[in-house]
């Protein structure tokens, strides 16, 4: 498993976290960076589940601090998340932790991660 074998998924995952960011009413130019598959740094581990391969790229801000992970295991399955760290645009009482996708294969699942935001 490879990350040029995974960037058709890969690439099909990072558009579900971005629809889920511009879902909330954020613009791009709101949040400090998108995800793109080629900016991850990739590796491959063991997933101790399945004792299979599982190809993780992570995504690292300017200051090299981690934003965000995408998972694909050796079955299909995966598992992202991408920090936005940011006020709900339209709602006070909330707070965007980050964006987050799963599945396997064509089925994805996605939604925002929300926490209640400091006094309310």
């Amino acid at each position: 498993m490879n990350p040029v074998e995974c960037k058709p998924l890969g690439e099909t995952i990072c558009n579900r976290l971005i629809a889920e960011i511009l879902k909330l009413g954020l613009s791009p130019e709101n949040v400090s960076s998108l995800p793109n598959y080629d900016e991850a740094g990739f590796t491959t581990e063991k997933d101790t589940y399945s004792g299979m391969d599982s190809l993780v790229g992570v995504w690292k801000n300017p200051n090299g601090y981690r934003i965000g992970e995408i998972k694909v295991h050796g079955d299909g399955s995966f598992y992202a998340e991408y920090d936005v760290a940011l006020q709900h645009p339209t709602d006070a009482r909330w707070f965007v932790e980050s964006v987050v996708a799963w599945g396997k294969g064509e089925l994805i699942r996605s939604e925002a991660r929300l926490l209640a935001a400091l006094g309310s």
